[in-house]
């Protein structure tokens, strides 16, 4: 079996942060001169703040995520790569006792990123092909059940 290397999508993830910290700025721009916090200009500048910071928080952490499956070491190796710097985590197949999918979103809006959930034998959970790091097929329910079927294959073989 080959090793599986996938790659986020950084320019996704910094074009989010740089959006929402424009719109936030607009906004607390837009609501400056609000007299009360309990006047509609008020809740206009609060959100403002709430999306400027947001941003700003995310374009901080936003960066490369890379995840490599290596069946023949029967290990997940995911690197970070970002602004705040560089960190390596490691999972053993051994300490995997199931592979779920995940969601964030509604379906009711149209926007819902999957994920593959890793239930770790720890109790812990692990979260692979993290939403908000754009990986590619992440919004296709279908695409993420390959990925799950894949890598049992790998984690089962």
């Amino acid at each position: 079996m080959e090793v599986w290397i996938s790659h986020s999508k950084p320019r996704q993830q910094t074009a989010l942060a740089i959006g929402c910290t424009l719109v936030g700025a607009l906004i607390v721009y837009g609501a400056r001169g609000f007299q009360t916090l309990n006047s509609n200009a008020g809740a206009g500048f609060l959100l403002g703040f709430l999306l400027l910071g947001l941003g700003i928080a995310a374009f901080l952490v936003s960066g490369r995520q890379s995840v490599t499956i290596d069946p023949a070491k029967r290990t997940i190796r995911i690197d970070d790569e970002g602004r705040l710097g560089r960190k390596s985590h490691t999972l053993r197949f051994d300490d995997i006792a199931d592979i779920g999918i995940g969601y964030l979103g509604k379906k009711s809006n149209y926007v819902t990123w999957y994920y593959l959930n890793l239930k770790l034998k720890n109790g812990k959970e692990y979260p692979l092909f993290a939403p908000g790091r754009f990986y590619e097929g992440g919004s296709d329910r279908s695409v993420v059940e390959g990925w799950r079927d894949r890598l049992r294959g790998y984690v089962d073989g």
